[in-house]
């Protein structure tokens, strides 16, 4: 049943970009300028040395000294402070490609893998500040609300979903053997080709889902589910309709924090290969979607 309905979707998508062929070279565009114009530039420096840094086992030291405040916190082990570092920090799918890759290289355990997953495949900072503030909503007085908001909600989504997940947080990884600083020239072949390889993937994802965003405007009910595709098309789209500050506040962030059908396929991708499961990455991200969405309208309501 499962293989007849991709069957069907794939057919139906192709019919579409020959019935609306203007619609399909404006997404391609879009999809495409928005990966070279902004997502290259913004996330392969990230994946090259996140690669070099996990490999070579210098992230061992970056994550003994971020260790004692995020450790206490989202009480995970060493060398998983540093998903949850550049998982807030690097913006979508860096979050599920290092917890990939510290699964991979033995670092963290699958459990421990799976809970890390489930809060910290975030949106970046810059992200947050450049497009969503100030290019989109621009009302720099709500920037401090919209980056607190968008990152508390994981945080406290992250003290639900522990209690789902047994793993050992405290296990001394320091005195292995194999955590020994490592490093080769070929391991930079490895990590560039690597990270070229992990940038046409999510390009590739917003492309498509940049093409499937153009057509679905020209379908009539089908534009209320457009911005849970991808959220740079989606918030762009919201802000259209001019809503009032106290609907398209929440609803941008609630987005923003569930990423979108786009952000879930990136993350599908980079988790290839591993025993980690997307079903439990959707269904957290989805109810940090409904976190932010309450934080956020209680903060325009009550607070701003």
């Amino acid at each position: 049943m499962k293989k007849i309905l991709v069957l069907v979707c794939m057919i139906a998508f192709f019919i579409l970009m020959l019935l609306f062929p203007k619609e399909t070279f404006n997404g391609a565009s879009s999809g495409l300028l928005l990966w070279f114009q902004i997502i290259i530039p913004t996330l392969l420096p990230f994946i090259i040395i996140s690669n070099l840094l996990i490999h070579t086992n210098a992230v061992m030291y970056i994550s003994v000294a971020i260790k004692p405040f995020i450790q206490k916190l989202f009480r995970v082990s060493e060398y998983g402070c540093y998903a949850v570092f550049v998982g807030f920090l690097c913006g979508y799918p860096m979050g599920a490609k290092v917890i990939a890759d510290l699964l991979k290289t033995e670092k963290i355990s699958e459990t421990e893998g799976q809970y890390l997953l489930s809060f910290c495949n975030n949106t970046s900072p810059m992200f947050i500040i450049s497009f969503i503030v100030m290019q989109n909503f621009r009302n720099e007085s709500l920037l401090l609300a919209t980056i607190v908001i968008l990152y508390l909600a994981p945080v406290i989504c992250s003290f639900i979903f522990r209690h789902f997940y047994t793993f050992s947080y405290k296990k001394g990884s320091n005195s292995s053997k194999k955590n020994v600083f490592h490093f080769n020239f070929g391991m930079i072949d490895y990590c560039i080709m690597n990270g070229f390889e992990t940038i046409t993937k999510v390009g590739g994802y917003i492309i498509l889902f940049s093409i499937i965003f153009s057509i679905g405007t020209t379908i009539p009910f089908i534009q209320y589910i457009l911005p849970t595709l991808e959220i740079t098309n989606g918030i762009t789209f919201i802000m259209m309709f001019h809503l009032p500050l106290t609907l398209y506040f929440p609803i941008c962030l609630a987005i923003t924090s569930f990423g979108g059908a786009c952000a879930i396929a990136q993350t599908n991708s980079m988790i290839q290969n591993t025993k980690l499961r997307i079903s439990q990455y959707i269904v957290p991200k989805f109810l940090t979607g409904v976190f932010s969405f309450l934080l956020s309208y209680l903060y325009i309501n009550l607070v701003y």
